[in-house]
């Protein structure tokens, strides 16, 4: 997945009320932009840290900038939680995910009560419910966590993901790391243990779990290669 246009390098002054941030470009002028994550994104607003910025010329749009990229340890993460179902769908496309089978896919189905989920994949005989978590944590070396914070949304996807096995379907759920460092991932109990408890829950059900990492450079994010994952 390629960035539209080229990043602007900048440095992170604060994040704030959630969806906004302010940066400090290279010419040193002062700009708000839009942070594209709902996370905490902890460990990754640390004032100083460098970003970039994706800039817009949608005269619609408020902000002019979007933050896509901050490197932390000379590692770029991709903070955009929309990135990851871009480098899936493209990874799908060239039906590079080795652990699943079909002939076709669709993003964004409806398929609960007030939930699409990510791709629906399908074969002559079976349906899979696909739903991608973009993953960015990492609180000890080589080993990514999901989630970052409290999820309720997540604890959602992952009931709709086991009624889908209930009935006779196939559901997987797919963590994308959103770095190249890590070699595993785990779930964050000690930040969401519902979160916890619930995948534990899904995995009994029968929900397949599959994690991923990926490569992450100032002109893209590249789908990466299969890794572990520990509950």
């Amino acid at each position: 997945m390629q960035f539209r246009t080229n990043l602007i390098k900048g440095k992170l002054v604060k994040r704030y009320k959630r969806f906004l941030a302010d940066v400090v470009l290279n010419d040193g002028k002062q700009v708000t932009v839009h942070c594209p994550n709902p996370g905490s994104m902890m460990n990754l607003t640390t004032e100083g840290s460098v970003v970039w910025l994706e800039p817009n010329d949608d005269p619609k749009k408020k902000l002019k900038y979007g933050w896509r990229l901050v490197e932390s340890n000379n590692q770029a993460i991709c903070i955009d939680t929309t990135v990851a179902n871009l480098v899936i769908r493209e990874a799908l496309e060239k039906k590079e995910i080795s652990q699943l089978n079909y002939q076709s896919f669709k993003p964004e189905v409806k398929y609960s009560d007030n939930s699409r989920v990510d791709f629906l994949l399908s074969s002559p005989n079976q349906h899979t419910y696909l739903e991608v978590k973009s993953v960015t944590l990492i609180r000890e070396r080589g080993i990514a966590e999901f989630p970052d914070s409290i999820t309720k949304r997540g604890s959602k996807h992952l009931e709709d993901l086991s009624n889908m096995v209930t009935s006779g379907h196939k559901a997987v759920l797919l963590f994308l790391c959103m770095r190249g460092d890590v070699d595993r991932v785990r779930i964050a109990a000690d930040l969401d243990s519902i979160y916890y408890a619930n995948i534990k829950a899904a995995l009994k059900s029968g929900v397949q779990l599959i994690c991923y990492d990926s490569k992450v450079t100032k002109f893209g994010v590249s789908f990466g290669k299969p890794i572990e994952f520990e509950i």
